[in-house]
């Protein structure tokens, strides 16, 4: 599988991610929104960060599963219960400097949403991955 990452001229340079993400004809893979959720389907207690951690365990082992790594990670949207932006900030960096960092080189998204569908909930995570 071949994935192209470009930041076209005449726009603004991403801290981290790339506007534009391509790739070569293959198979991909969609990941359910990955919850702060433990494998006894409870919602992890604590803060935005403490749910992060557990989404990046779950998102790490959902691309296992699917014979993806973060580097084949070709578009992620995350989900973040704030309308803070240094809480929004805490989670990209948490996030980029976490086992799955590489997934955010490629084309990305990060919103401050109303509420997620947990009680309690803080942060999801949709990732999308192209294999070969």
């Amino acid at each position: 599988m071949t994935i192209e990452r470009q930041n076209p001229p005449g726009m603004h340079t991403p801290p981290g991610y790339h506007h534009v993400t391509i790739t070569a004809p293959g198979r991909t893979v969609y990941l359910a929104g990955q919850c702060p959720l433990r494998p006894d389907g409870t919602i992890v207690p604590g803060d935005v960060l403490t749910q992060t951690d557990q989404v990046v365990a779950n998102t790490a082992t959902a691309l296992a599963a699917a014979g993806a790594t973060p580097s084949d990670v070709v578009r992620t949207v995350i989900y973040v219960a704030t309308d803070d932006r240094e809480t929004l900030s805490a989670v990209w960096n948490r996030l980029t400097a976490s086992e799955i960092g590489a997934a955010f080189t490629s084309a990305s998204t990060l919103l401050g949403v109303a509420r997620l569908g947990f009680p309690d909930q803080l942060v999801e995570l949709d990732v999308t991955a192209a294999l070969a």
